[in-house]
């Protein structure tokens, strides 16, 4: 019974699950104009793209932040298809001491690209080293100890880090200030997520309607790793429930057995709306208590559900802690000035 409620939990998370890895290698873009939506990243990457390889430099390093799921790591590999270079990818929490991240920006070749997942999780002593490896290009280390210590540098190749991080407000000034190009990664408009939907049918092999992936494109919280998921989900309702082509009609359906109103809404959302609106009566609740109070990991609450809460205008938040709006009350179909009023008895 476990298994099966973390799996209902998890489809609207935009969290990468073991199901999510090969699937997502299989339907990913290998060129910038291949890559759907985010125009005025794509736009602005063309041309630092093509500056870099006309001068024959390496890219600037480049940070990527968005909520999960919107395709950072897509276009970090896309990157290096596009210069032409090798890419080697880790994550913060697995640079552990600092000979790790040494060992791997000495096996880098000129102008390859080093990808670094969840990057506002390195620990400081592992940013110090990054920081004259990105301006410089250049290991500071300390040889021998006592009074024989001396400080020496390592020159290691030109090299472009790619940073990626759901939480942009968590990476430290020094860090942050060393990237030459920060782009915001935002939600994606329903029309961009039925391209993405119609693109995925096609490589699956799947009949799909217009009306069906636009649908599932309204349901999908503007995130082109939940519509996928989605897509596989309404799949299988298709093969069983229908006669193998996914219709409006189809997505429909089978969204309301899985429990995702039209707004992309399931049961964890209300969860929280109910909890901030019926429970609290309006008032400013704490991360903690709230993420206590449904059951759900505060790390979890914070970069996967809120986000697009705070999108919608569901949810704010407030020096005080996270409080529902207006909206949350309608939605509730609460009164809002009784549930106001009760906010100060």
């Amino acid at each position: 019974m476990k298994k099966a409620a973390d799996s209902e939990r998890a489809l609207l998370s935009g969290k990468r699950g073991e199901d999510d890895l090969l699937f997502e290698e299989s339907i990913r873009p290998h060129s910038l104009k291949d890559y759907i939506g985010q125009e005025s990243v794509k736009e602005n990457l063309r041309v630092f793209l093509d500056a870099a390889i006309k001068r024959n430099e390496q890219l600037d390093h480049v940070l990527l932040y968005g909520s999960p799921g919107l395709g950072k790591t897509t276009l970090a590999q896309i990157i290096a298809r596009e210069m032409g270079r090798d890419i080697k990818s880790t994550s913060g929490p697995a640079i552990e001491r600092p000979i790790d991240l040494i060992i791997t920006l000495k096996s880098l070749k000129e102008k390859d690209v080093l990808f670094i997942d969840e990057i506002h999780r390195l620990r400081r002593p592992i940013e110090e080293i990054l920081y004259p490896a990105m301006e410089d290009f250049n290991l500071d280390r300390v040889m021998s100890k006592g009074v024989a210590a001396r400080p020496i540098k390592l020159a290691i190749p030109p090299f472009t880090l790619i940073g990626a991080t759901t939480r942009g407000g968590a990476i430290s000034s020094p860090l942050r200030g060393r990237f030459g190009i920060i782009f915001s990664l935002g939600f994606y408009e329903i029309a961009h997520l039925a391209e993405i939907i119609c693109r995925s049918a096609r490589i699956m092999g799947i009949s799909i309607e217009d009306g069906g992936a636009a649908e599932i494109g309204k349901r999908c919280r503007g995130t082109p790793r939940l519509a996928n998921r989605l897509l596989r989900r309404v799949r299988d309702f298709a093969d069983v429930k229908g006669k193998g082509a996914i219709t409006e009609n189809l997505v429909i359906y089978a969204m309301e057995r899985l429990g995702i109103d039209r707004n992309g809404i399931d049961g964890i959302d209300r969860k929280i709306l109910e909890t901030l609106v019926k429970r609290f009566k309006g008032r400013p609740v704490g991360l903690e208590t709230l993420a206590a109070s449904i059951n759900e990991e505060p790390e979890n609450l914070e970069e996967v559900y809120e986000p697009y809460l705070l999108q919608m205008g569901l949810l704010e938040k407030t020096p005080r802690g996270r409080q529902a709006t207006s909206l949350s009350f309608e939605y509730l179909g609460v009164p809002f000035l009784e549930g106001m009023q009760q906010r100060f008895l």
